[in-house]
């Protein structure tokens, strides 16, 4: 949890930008709260009204978790060609500070709402409704929230999301789920990026890293894929495409591993 990580060490300063320039900024609370219990109960309860309020559109929305540097940026660009005409996508990118990743996201002529958090090494759910309101949501399918790079917190907190996918770099170890469970825990889908530099890395299993999932109690596809290769990209889009039809007709109720976050933090 963030107390123990430092985030919520000092008050700084969040802020919402858009192509123009910055929509608001909001100075977080100097005083650190010991209760983690009144905080995330807090969070839970805006995330409920960020997903009714996307249900309510027709919204898909996704939490993609990582480590820094795993390829989420560059995932959201490559999906964003191969799932032309298929979606209406919009993003939302976390990051402490700069706007170079909604740049290269609104590059490709897709909104994007870049949330700078200061020290805070995770999205909450009060940020993206914040974010939600930058948006015209009569005018998005899919909506794909690009976390704070972290291996920890992001997963502690509900956004409001449909699901979550988490993304492991074949350059960062095969047993990153074993050493991370409470992120690969809460996955809903688990996607192995890089999968191009395979061919030059000897010590990266994708049967191991499955394997460390499955020790987790988590039945989550996990799916192998390259931005750098579209045709690795199919199996995903077809994923989005499901879960988008789910949502609308209500065949799969959004997936808060809530509980097991809970066990886990305990």
């Amino acid at each position: 949890m963030c107390e123990h990580c430092g985030c919520a060490a000092t008050a700084e300063i969040v802020r919402l930008t858009d192509h123009t320039s910055t929509i608001s900024a909001t100075a977080a609370s100097d005083r650190s709260i010991e209760i983690v219990t009144a905080i995330l109960d807090e969070n839970d309860h805006q995330a409920a009204h960020n997903r009714a309020h996307l249900r309510d559109h027709g919204i898909l929305a996704v939490n993609l978790m990582s480590s820094p540097g795993s390829g989420k940026t560059s995932l959201l660009e490559a999906t964003i060609d191969a799932a032309a005409g298929r979606f209406r996508i919009a993003v939302i990118e976390g990051d402490l500070e700069t706007e170079n990743d909604a740049r290269r996201i609104r590059a490709k002529g897709v909104p994007a709402i870049q949330i700078t958090t200061g020290q805070t090494c995770h999205l909450d759910a009060r940020m993206v409704h914040d974010a939600l309101h930058a948006l015209e949501l009569e005018t998005i399918d899919l909506l794909l929230i690009e976390n704070v790079g972290n291996l920890v917190c992001p997963a502690s907190f509900d956004l409001g999301q449909h699901a979550n996918v988490t993304l492991l770099s074949v350059t960062e170890g095969d047993d990153k789920p074993a050493k991370y469970p409470t992120m690969f825990r809460a996955a809903d889908l688990v996607l192995l990026s890089k999968i191009d530099l395979l061919d030059v890395l000897d010590d990266f299993s994708t049967q191991r890293a499955e394997a460390h999932v499955r020790a987790l109690a988590n039945a989550a596809e996990v799916m192998p894929i390259s931005a750098r290769r579209p045709q690795t990209l199919g199996p995903w889009i077809d994923w989005l495409e499901r879960e988008l039809a789910a949502s609308r007709t209500g065949a799969a109720p959004p997936r808060r591993r809530a509980g097991a976050r809970r066990q886990a933090s305990g």
